[in-house]
């Protein structure tokens, strides 16, 4: 089923009753306003089962095929819906199983709450059935964990939890609760975290940073911005819309900064990275001050750092200040909120306009728009491209779709060419790159949004990771289309092969399966697609159905995604073949 989900904020219990550490898990998730989480039940976090189940009007629980899959999937819900996504396991294996999700989540900024069940604690070091040592495997990937070992702990553990999880920069917690915990009764209060001591969310932006930013932008001839995702976690869309328009500065993006502003503004000039669009990247050498918003400088933003924009004078808005001159030195670091520091920061710059340095971008659009573009979009040889797909998905979508995508070259395919007019449309695993996220985290993006088209685009590898997870879709009927773009390669893997190891295709060649026979044991319509003819109308025929479809489409099984800027080399390096 669609669940229509809620925003509301943590509501205090207006009074004490005695209750279960299980039932008390539970009510403080009501209090959080969570109506809908992601897991898989077992031994060590049965007593919280048995009282979802009695809460089962209130909140409803989502069984995955995979502990994996509980977790991307509630990553999903939280990047299109801004809310904190929940996961939910028993302990051992079904903890650990949460652990590359968890790690996407921390890399990737996303709010996620996992709750692990945990033996009793008087077994605790023993090497009990299913003990795992949970909190230690998963220090470095959350932004905060705790083990509950006494039920008083849970009402305030977990409210602290989801301020943590939600503010500032976002990112995941997990909470581990021995079984004893879960039985144990206690006089149950719930009342939400506003605040902790010595830990400061959002720093105060300082007034004479600003002014430092704008002294630069305003004396700029060459400007240029890069915003990452902070924009879309700080709320900050409008902001940037807002400032790029007054100050008349070409902007690009990072691939989880897509869609906070539409794809057709004319000052949004494409992404930047490996496979970004040619202008931005070349021109990120040639600025003369580059705005950094909300993004991190990572090493497929930046290529080799010792030849990334050393003639500009770099002013970085971030709100996480270890993020601050870890791989970029700065000359302005204005910390705080991106949303905040924009509104104050286009205050104090002047109204401008930059046509000739504009017109650059344009002049090195068109010769990526000859050399590569248009050969991808609008292909004359006989085999299916990525590109085209993506072409036909958005003439039929008109921008509006969430675009979900795993990782390979169909990621950096589609978040190339996809058309987006509204903000969260984008949803893919960036810093960790984890094939196997696109469609547990469609199954979350869907039911978080009912009312919007969610369209999985796929690689045969990485659908095969977690294709257990057609079993969730079918028992939940949840809406998703999944656009399967069959290359029979690993084809990242492969075009790297090719590029740089004399075309020896060591371990990336697939043998496939009939991929539509699947989908349809698990009763989901299924149509696949080889010749160009057929495309359009099998994508209208996909959007239009009521309930979830998937759609393979035969592409070319050694097309390579360009532009590329080789590992280690510099942005200005970006190649076209």
């Amino acid at each position: 089923m669609s669940v229509q989900t809620l925003t509301q904020p943590a509501e205090s219990s207006t009074e004490t009753i005695r209750i279960s550490g299980s039932e008390a898990v539970v009510r403080s998730l009501i209090a959080e306003g969570v109506d809908v989480l992601y897991g898989y039940p077992g031994g060590a976090i049965m007593p919280v089962y048995d009282e979802l189940y009695k809460f089962r009007d209130q909140i409803h629980h989502v069984l995955t095929r995979h502990e994996q899959g509980a977790a991307h999937a509630a990553q999903g819900f939280a990047r299109i819906s801004g809310r904190v996504g929940v996961a939910i396991a028993t302990s051992g294996p079904g903890a650990t199983n949460l652990v590359t999700g968890i790690a996407d989540a921390q890399i990737d900024s996303t709010p996620l709450i996992c709750i692990t069940g945990q033996v009793g604690a008087h077994l605790l070091g023993s090497d009990a059935f299913q003990e795992t040592d949970i909190v230690g495997i998963s220090t470095p990937v959350t932004k905060w964990n705790h083990q509950i070992t006494c039920a008083e702990e849970i009402p305030e553990v977990l409210a602290k939890a989801f301020y943590i999880a939600k503010s500032g920069r976002p990112g995941p917690v997990l909470i581990d609760i021995t079984k004893n915990a879960q039985f144990e009764m206690l006089d149950f209060k719930y009342k939400p975290c506003t605040g902790i001591r010595s830990y400061t969310p959002e720093p105060q932006i300082k007034h004479s940073d600003l002014a430092d930013a704008a002294a630069l932008i305003n004396g700029a001839k060459r400007p240029f911005i890069v915003w990452g995702q902070g924009i879309i976690l700080s709320q900050a869309e409008q902001a940037l819309k807002d400032f790029i328009e007054h100050t008349g500065i070409p902007a690009a993006w990072t691939i989880l900064g897509a869609s906070a502003i539409n794809t057709d503004h004319p000052l949004n000039v494409g992404m930047v990275g490996m496979h970004g669009n040619y202008a931005p990247n070349i021109l990120t050498n040639e600025c003369d001050v580059l705005l950094a918003v909300g993004m991190r400088f990572d090493d497929r933003v930046t290529g080799n750092l010792d030849t990334y924009a050393k003639q500009a004078k770099i002013i970085h808005i971030e709100i996480d200040p270890a993020e601050v001159d870890k791989n970029v030195k700065t000359d302005v670091a204005v910390i705080g909120d991106a949303k905040k520091a924009l509104i104050a920061l286009r205050e104090m710059c002047t109204q401008n306009t930059h046509p000739q340095w504009l017109n650059r971008f344009t002049e090195l659009h068109e010769v990526e728009h000859e050399k590569i573009i248009h050969k991808d979009l609008f292909p004359t040889k006989e085999g299916l491209t990525m590109g085209e797909v993506i072409r036909s998905i958005n003439e039929h979508t008109k921008g509006e779709a969430a675009v979900v995508t795993d990782v390979g070259q169909h990621q950096m395919i589609a978040c190339r060419y996809a058309e987006f007019k509204r903000t969260k449309s984008n949803i893919t695993s960036g810093g960790l790159g984890t094939m196997g996220f696109a469609l547990p985290a469609a199954i979350g993006a869907k039911m978080a949004a009912p009312e919007r088209a969610v369209v999985a685009v796929i690689g045969d590898g990485g659908y095969q990771m977690n294709i257990q997870e057609l079993g969730t879709i079918f028992q939940t009927k949840a809406a998703v289309k999944i656009v399967l773009l069959n290359n029979n390669f690993l084809g990242m893997v492969r075009q790297w092969q090719q590029l740089f190891f004399d075309k020896r295709y060591a371990s990336t060649e697939l043998i496939n399966p009939e991929f539509g026979l699947i989908a349809n044991a698990y009763h989901i319509p299924a149509q696949k697609v080889t010749q160009r003819a057929d495309l359009n109308q099998a994508v209208a025929e996909m959007l239009a159905h009521d309930g979830p479809y998937f759609l393979e489409v035969v592409v070319e099984p050694e097309a390579n995604v360009f532009p590329m800027i080789p590992s280690g080399a510099s942005v200005s390096d970006i190649r076209l073949s």
